[in-house]
């Protein structure tokens, strides 16, 4: 038997062990929900094996993840999708309704999609692709001009008024100058048709330390969640699992 193969039966033993002392103790139900601290505990102790190096333990639960996952998806799918929108309306539409034929061409490119299972008739699924690549882009374009694109030019272009109406000193001015001398060293820097040398080189180098420290602040936006996410299962295994009091 492999070293790593009792290893993993050695930490089974143990998971199980501490287990039966929690129930044995009290400290966790010996009913339904119990058990459903048990198996959430051993998951998330699964996937944070990870940190460790890849184990059974670890792909084990992603597989359980992901399983569970597009089940439901599937599931829920038919359910809130396909049922009431494409089978209720083609066979059992409301009384005094004729059958909904808008259904058919929408229908028609959802089954073409399936012709990527047959090696030989694959391209037929291009169709369907190109509609939906063709009509995602048709919707997300404008939204994102208007959104990204025009309010930060309304913004850079806002007139800077220091001083308010009663004489008080205005400091969203300053956030307004910044974000206009960030948005021309950020262009100089993305302008490649001329060498970047004298002034040129020094806004580009200006640039680059505000694409730094926008690129730093959503980076640290993201940990930011991540971290609540390992706060959350920390203390779901301390609090749930382990009933250890945290003061």
């Amino acid at each position: 038997m492999r070293g790593s193969t009792i290893a993993a039966l050695c930490v089974v033993a143990l998971f199980a062990i501490v287990n039966i002392y929690l129930v044995a103790a009290g400290v966790l139900p010996a009913d339904s929900q119990g058990l459903g601290i048990i198996v959430a505990a051993g998951l998330t102790l699964a996937i944070y094996s990870f940190l460790y190096k890849d184990n059974p333990f670890y792909r084990f639960a992603e597989h359980l993840y992901v399983g569970i996952g597009m089940g439901y998806v599937i599931i829920r799918s038919y359910y809130d999708v396909i049922k009431p929108k494409v089978i209720d309306a083609l066979f059992s539409p409301p009384v005094g309704e004729s059958p909904s034929l808008l259904v058919i061409p929408p229908l028609f490119f959802g089954v073409l999609l399936f012709s990527r299972f047959f090696p030989r008739y694959a391209w037929i699924s291009r169709w369907s692709f190109a509609f939906f690549v063709g009509m995602g882009s048709g919707l997300a374009i404008p939204r994102t001009v208007k959104s990204l694109i025009m309010r930060q030019v309304e913004a850079t272009i806002r007139p800077v008024q220091f001083f308010s109406p009663i004489g008080d000193f205005n400091w969203m001015a300053l956030a307004t100058i910044i974000a206009i001398i960030g948005v021309f060293c950020v262009l100089v820097y993305f302008f490649f048709s001329i060498e970047h040398r004298g002034p040129l080189r020094n806004i580009s180098k200006v640039g680059v330390w505000f694409l730094m420290i926008a690129f730093g602040a959503a980076f640290g936006y993201t940990v930011m969640g991540r971290i609540s996410l390992l706060i959350e299962r920390v203390q779901f295994l301390l609090t749930d699992w382990l009933h250890i009091t945290m003061r």
